[in-house]
């Protein structure tokens, strides 16, 4: 989840005859990061300032509003803003990913789950989690990886992929688990042919033996400790903390970590989080990413 960078922004913009109609005063920047923070964690620094009018004046013209005061009445007004906060929310957001995004990390995920299969360590289903999914690339890749491990092994395919975003149209699209051909250009050649149908249009959708594995719903990351997943045996978070400050970064580690199953792994993306220490976790031995081991029992608290 990332917000629009200024060169996407003048493509969207090069069709428009005038430039944004009005300037983001300061008083209007703060009102409108803290609306964002307060709704979804997500932190924009005052440097983004003309970013995020960029963003805001894109939804702006969409409905013809010509004041920043005036949307963000429409959008706080309850219950009638909601559904324009949703839309608003996919029009500041943008899902940059594709399959086999982060191949370190992916290697390291790899790695775990030929150590579950190998060590017999997981006596049901494999349960795994990708955090902040987007349009479904990442959560998908997960499904294709584990699928791979235990048809590999000649063993019953036993695996469930639980995907969770903020943005529903990014859930939707994620559902219908059909891409364009430059999403896969990262994919071993192999997984294409097993893995995806592709029709006359050069669309490719994922088969539904990986589509049934993975299980789409709406989870905003500031209530990531409401959230009802338990003992997982893989929590996946790239690419999604970097938007929040330190202490709340802290915060959803902290509740991810609780909803680890023992011996439980949590990868995240190498440098987001280096500060961060919890007392129920030991550091995975990896050079290139950054991952976390929940123990067998726990003697300490977390801090």
């Amino acid at each position: 989840m990332q917000l629009y960078s200024e060169r996407q922004i003048e493509g969207l913009i090069m069709g428009w005859e005038q430039a944004p109609r009005a300037t983001l005063s300061d008083a209007q920047f703060w009102r409108w990061q803290a609306l964002l923070e307060e709704r979804t964690g997500m932190y924009i620094p005052v440097e983004r300032k003309s970013l995020l009018q960029s963003n805001l004046s894109i939804r702006m013209r969409e409905i013809d509003c010509d004041d920043y005061d005036q949307y963000f009445a429409i959008v706080e007004a309850k219950p009638a803003g909601i559904m324009e906060w949703n839309i608003l929310l996919d029009r500041i957001t943008v899902q940059e990913t594709r399959f086999y995004r982060n191949p370190e990390s992916l290697s390291l995920y790899a790695q775990i789950i030929d150590g579950f299969l190998d060590d017999a360590a997981v006596s049901g289903p494999l349960n795994i989690w990708s955090v902040g999914c987007s349009t479904g690339e990442e959560p998908y890749t997960l499904a294709m990886s584990a699928h791979h491990a235990f048809t590999h092994r000649q063993l019953p395919v036993s695996y469930g992929v639980s995907a969770t975003d903020i943005s529903l149209p990014a859930l939707s699209k994620a559902r219908e688990g059909c891409y364009g051909r430059r999403k896969l250009l990262d994919l071993p050649q192999a997984w294409i042919g097993d893995y995806f149908d592709a029709d006359e249009n050069e669309l490719f959708c994922v088969k539904d033996e990986i589509r049934q594995r993975v299980c789409f719903s709406m989870t905003n990351m500031i209530e990531i400790d409401k959230s009802p997943l338990r003992n997982m045996h893989i929590i996946y978070c790239q690419n999604v903390l970097i938007y929040f400050r330190k202490e709340r970064i802290h915060r959803i580690l902290d509740a991810l970590v609780d909803r680890l199953a023992p011996e439980g792994v949590l990868i995240i993306g190498q440098g987001e989080a280096t500060s961060w220490r919890n007392d129920k976790v030991e550091r995975v031995s990896d050079n290139t990413t950054l991952a976390f081991r929940r123990r067998a029992a726990t003697q300490h608290t977390t801090h």
